[in-house]
Order: structure tokens, then C-alpha cells, then sequence
């Protein structure tokens, strides 16, 4: 089975003297960040549509599981077999409705009863380690998440208890708002990097990502998909400079914001 000899190939990998000098010297903080880069990269295939490099992604962020779960299992904490059956147990728990007594539900019904399950497990979770119960609606939004897909989750948590913007068009007022107090920053005699108007920044796109959670859009895939916009449109740019022998530092704006409009007209057309 595949699972197995990944798990052999990591105890392999992991074993002193034998074997591999730079994972010997892992441990679960210094490998955390690659756990983030690959999850973006699974991401970033299945935007792109491809496949194959979705399967090697996936791989990868697999691995990250499995060598989490081999350091822990050599301090004696728990196993791989221990996760499975964790997210097993998790899942059998959050769908009574598929796994047992539980209602027939539609989709809406599904993500309140999955909300609810969660809160006790929490609950229960702080009970186990003699902690106090969540002092805030807030808790438990992980502080490492994208700032943008953080800011959703805030808003999606106040959002529950009636703190919200009625609808989509109230926000874009907001922005609008938000814009101008940052164009009076910008007025003000050497604003440029002050930490007020970094404030003022923070608030226009916490009223952005706002926004895009009104209007159903997920803000930080919105945002990749301007930046992959950009970057197709600066390449045309580049090529087409290149086949008159010349690098975008050569050009003047007029020139390349030139270019930039056929770009434009390109991917239109």
C-alpha cells in the first residue's frame, strides 16, 4: 500500500546515522512554514486546472503530514495512524445526518450544525485542559491565516450575532468612506509610510475583503487572480518590448501603459 511505504520511506528518512542528515535535524516548528507553501500550491494547481500537478501537490502537502506525525511518534505524542483516526472520528461526529440519527438537512442546515458540533467540541476541548470557556465570539480565528481570509472570518463570526453590514452596497459606502479618510492621510506633509496612514490602509482593505464576503467572493482568490492578470499583462509587455530589442526600463510609462491597453484588448479579443 502507498501509505505505508511513504510511512516507511519517512522512518527512513528520519533514522540516526543512516539516515538524512538535513531531516535528522527537522523539527515540527522549523518544517511549519512549508506546511502553509504547499497548501498554496495545491491551490494554485487547481486554479490552473492541472491535473497532474494538483496529484504532485497534493503529495507533497501529504508529506508534510506524514513527517509531523513521524516526529511526533518518535517523542512518544502520537502516531499517523493516530491523525486518521482523529479526522475519522471528527467527521463521523460533525454528520450525524449521514452517519447517524440525526435530521435530513440541506446545505445551510449542514454548515449551522457543523458550526454548533464545533463550538462543543471547543467547549469540551477547554474543559479536558482546565481552561476557561472562550471569553469572545472571536476566539479561535488562528492568527496565522492570510490577513485577508482572517479579516472574512472575523467578519463572518460578528456577522452572526447581527453585527453586519445589511447588504453588499452599504459596504461599497464604506470603501468609499475608507478611501477618502485615505486620501486626507495622503494630504497631510510627509504622510507617505506614517502609521496612521497604514491604519487608514488596513481599514480600506478590512472594508474590502468586507465587501467581497457580501458579495460571495472569497478575497484572496480574487486577489490571485489580479495577480495572475498582472503578471500575463507585464509579460505581454515584456515581449513586446523584447521584439524591438528593448527592456521594459528603457521604455517610457507612455509606451508601456500603451502596451498594456493591447494587452488588455488581447485577452478581450
Amino acid at each position: 500500500m502507498s501509505i505505508s511505504r511513504l510511512l516507511e520511506i519517512m522512518a527512513a528518512l528520519r533514522t540516526p546515522i543512516t539516515g538524512c542528515p538535513w531531516d535528522l535535524e527537522q523539527t515540527s516548528r522549523s518544517i511549519a512554514p512549508y506546511a502553509i507553501e504547499e497548501a498554496y500550491e495545491v491551490v494554485e494547481a487547481i486554479e490552473r486546472g492541472d491535473s497532474h500537478d494538483v496529484k504532485d501537490e497534493l503529495g507533497d502537502l501529504l508529506l508534510q503530514v506524514v513527517f509531523h506525525a513521524r516526529m511526533a511518534e518518535e517523542a512518544g505524542e502520537f502516531a499517523f495512524d493516530d491523525v486518521a483516526a482523529a479526522i475519522c472520528d471528527k467527521l463521523l461526529r460533525r454528520h450525524p445526518h449521514v452517519f447517524g440519527p440525526g435530521e435530513t438537512l440541506d446545505s445551510g442546515g449542514v454548515a449551522a450544525q457543523w458550526a454548533d458540533i464545533k463550538a462543543a467540541e471547543k467547549a469540551a476541548r477547554a474543559a479536558r485542559r482546565g481552561e476557561a470557556a472562550p471569553a469572545s465570539l472571536l476566539d479561535g480565528v488562528p492568527l496565522p491565516l492570510p490577513a485577508l481570509t482572517r479579516a472574512v472570518k472575523l467578519q463572518e463570526k460578528a456577522g452572526k450575532v447581527g453585527f453586519d453590514w445589511a447588504n453588499a452596497r452599504l459596504v461599497l459606502d464604506k470603501i468609499r468612506e475608507e478611501t477618502e479618510e485615505v486620501a486626507a492621510e495622503l494630504a497631510e506633509p510627509g504622510a507617505e509610510a506614517t502609521p496612521a496612514l497604514e491604519e487608514e490602509i488596513g481599514d480600506l482593505l478590512f472594508a474590502v475583503a468586507n465587501l467581497a464576503r457580501h458579495a460571495r467572493v472569497d478575497p484572496e482568490q480574487a486577489l490571485r487572480g489580479a495577480n495572475a492578470k498582472f503578471e500575463r499583462r507585464f509579460h505581454f509587455i515584456e515581449r513586446r518590448l523584447a521584439e524591438v530589442g528593448r527592456a521594459p526600463a528603457e521604455a517610457s510609462l507612455d509606451e508601456m501603459e500603451a502596451l498594456w491597453v493591447e494587452a488588455k484588448g488581447v485577452e478581450k479579443g
